[in-house]
């Protein structure tokens, strides 16, 4: 009988993308096609994450825009389709998408998909921002299939004719990946009281927590002008800030001379986000852009109340009022207001967090979402 395998490329420009929401994926779909990863990182290291099932292939993939080397990796990866004949190209991140589907719908790749989660114009302006726009646009043609986040994101793509209604899908009840609900469990109440201490928080401090990229559009900068006003206020409050510093965020923050910035914790990338989370009353995700916002699934998942940006992407991981509360974005005002609601009344919190761990176990579950993709693969591919 002849092999019924098919040949599947998964392609992302970012190993943090891999590492945090596509290795399971990965993994899952060894069981039934052979899988090869092409990524802008080391193999050897990237192999022993994704598993020996996973082949993985570097490639130059760069997240700024750059003519000449685009151009380059334009031709590596049409070079690497031609010879592998993949049934399959599917992208994560938005340069991976446009080289991508670019390469494979040359190379005739059968099968093209796309995953959006999160655009990058949406808070750009003049030239750059209908160039971006248009990239979008493009890979939405090049694409046979896109996949899309979150309701609410591909309802703005439709609306914003970036991407066709009838070639698009949101998978199971959305996000990329699903919680782990295993890793993302709610702490002991001991550790919990240990870490917290180790990590110079008391027990009636109030931990405010954003964990993820530390760049301008994630919002850090307006978090931390609303915590310095909520800090004079109620001095038990404390803000930690987790993430690899992608813009120089934290020496602008130094640079605004915030009397708060002696309860303010910042610390870098981080493998275990949960760690940080444990530690947490308050995950925070005032950002002005998000295709669906992981991280408030994850704080759910482990029993912390969140707070976030109502933004398209965000209103599908965060019910107001009722697993969260949503601010608009950009408005320190409504920040603070948010932070200070959430210090004054503990009995919210906790109504916040039991509401969102039932949902985010009960709707987000790694499971469910891995099963959606395989089941998807299937369906496409039979």
């Amino acid at each position: 009988m002849a092999d019924k395998r098919k040949r599947v490329c998964m392609v992302t420009s970012s190993v943090l993308v891999v590492r945090w929401f596509l290795r399971d994926q990965l993994r899952a779909l060894t069981q039934d096609h052979d899988v090869t990863l092409i990524v802008n990182g080391e193999e050897t290291a990237l192999q022993a994450e994704v598993g020996a099932g996973v082949r993985v292939i570097r490639a130059g993939l760069e997240r700024k825009i750059s003519p000449w080397h685009d151009l380059k990796v334009l031709l590596e990866l049409m070079r690497i389709f031609r010879r592998e004949r993949f049934d399959v190209v599917h992208s994560v991140t938005p340069k991976a998408g446009l080289l991508s589907m670019m390469a494979a719908w040359i190379c005739g790749v059968p099968v093209r998909i796309h995953t959006f989660q999160g655009e990058v114009w949406a808070t750009r302006h003049g030239f750059m921002r209908a160039l971006l726009r248009f990239f979008d646009w493009l890979v939405a043609r090049l694409a046979t299939v896109v996949l899309v986040v979150s309701a609410s994101e591909r309802q703005f793509l439709i609306t914003e004719g970036i991407i066709p209604a009838d070639k698009s899908r949101v998978l199971a009840n959305g996000s990329i990946c699903g919680v782990d609900t295993e890793r993302f469990a709610p702490p002991d109440p001991v550790q919990r009281r240990m870490a917290r201490q180790q990590a110079g928080i008391a027990d009636t401090d109030v931990l405010f927590l954003y964990v993820g990229r530390l760049a301008i559009d994630k919002g850090i900068l307006d978090l931390a002008q609303a915590f310095d006003h909520v800090w004079q206020q109620f001095p038990q409050a404390r803000l930690m800030i987790v993430g690899p510093d992608e813009e120089g965020v934290v020496a602008r923050m130094d640079a605004m001379a915030l009397k708060a910035r002696v309860a303010i914790q910042v610390h870098g990338y981080t493998a275990e986000p949960e760690r940080y989370v444990q530690l947490a009353d308050v995950v925070c995700l005032p950002s002005y852009r998000e295709g669906f916002g992981m991280v408030l699934l994850e704080a759910a998942a482990m029993r912390v109340a969140v707070m976030a940006s109502r933004i398209y992407g965000i209103t599908d991981a965060v019910e107001d009022g009722i697993t969260g509360l949503l601010h608009p974005p950009a408005m320190i005002s409504a920040i603070e207001d948010t932070m200070l609601q959430l210090l004054r009344d503990p009995g919210l919190r906790e109504r916040l967090a039991e509401a969102g761990m039932q949902r985010a176990r009960r709707d987000f579950s790694r499971q469910t979402v891995i099963e959606a993709v395989r089941q998807f693969y299937q369906q496409l591919l039979r």
